[in-house]
């Protein structure tokens, strides 16, 4: 009978079996952190992603709105100078 198992065949097979537990070993470990940083996050007063998008928005919109005013300010301005040279 004939030996169909070798060395080689039994250390492919080990380092097979410790990168599929390196592997179960990581995805446990990423899950521990990304729970630990969700109750970390959770405790403390910070904005969704929705949240400072919406306001990032109010502020452009803002902005313009200021410039818009500001604009017509110094048009008024101008006439009124006009008037009163």
């Amino acid at each position: 009978m004939p030996q169909t198992r070798g060395p080689v065949f039994d250390f492919a097979r080990l380092m097979t079996d410790a990168a599929g537990m390196a592997n179960g070993v990581r995805r446990e470990v990423e899950t521990v952190v990304k729970t630990q940083m969700e109750r970390l996050l959770s405790s403390m007063d910070v904005v969704t992603r929705d949240e400072f998008e919406a306001v990032r928005e109010m502020a452009v919109l803002a902005r313009e709105e200021n410039d818009k005013l500001a604009a017509k300010i110094a048009e008024l301005e101008a006439k009124l100078a006009q008037k009163q040279s």
